[in-house]
């Protein structure tokens, strides 16, 4: 079953139950997977296309937690941890910072980048490899400080 045919299916068992902050996140992402059909004509959506607006969608997510907490704004902050949460159950297991530094010292030493100037070689294999399972902005950081940038 297709990461699109499961949130279809939870969003049914969402209308079912009456859980109105599940109901509107499943809205969402599935509104999201119908953009993306969409714009790419003739083109059947792939399991990486699917974990991409999963992927925006958490971004979002955490952005806006970040914003509201500045702003002081905790209800609003929560709904969207909430949002984030529903959020993280479609993604793949989530690695731990140790499984995904053990990735990355692989890839640097297949490649054998040694410097701060072979961080172009490296991020693309690791975020290939992460992707979902881990988050980008931590793969970068921990690139860089294995190369030493």
């Amino acid at each position: 079953m297709s990461l699109n045919d499961q949130i279809n299916v939870d969003l049914k068992a969402a209308m079912k139950s009456g859980d109105k902050p599940r109901l509107d996140t499943l809205r969402l992402l599935r509104a999201a997977m119908i953009e993306l059909a969409k714009r790419g004509e003739g083109t059947t959506i792939t399991p990486d296309d699917e974990l991409s607006v999963l992927m925006a969608a958490m971004k979002k997510r955490k952005e806006a937690i970040e914003v509201y907490e500045k702003a002081g704004r905790m209800e609003l902050a929560e709904q969207e941890r909430k949002e984030l949460e529903i959020i993280s159950g479609y993604l793949p297991k989530q690695l731990s910072p140790e499984e995904a530094a053990a990735i990355i010292q692989r890839i640097i030493t297949e490649t054998g980048a040694a410097t701060a100037k072979d961080f172009g070689k490296v991020m693309p294999l690791a975020m290939k490899e992460l992707k979902g399972k881990f988050d980008g902005k931590a793969v970068q950081e921990m690139v860089k400080a294995k190369l030493g940038a």
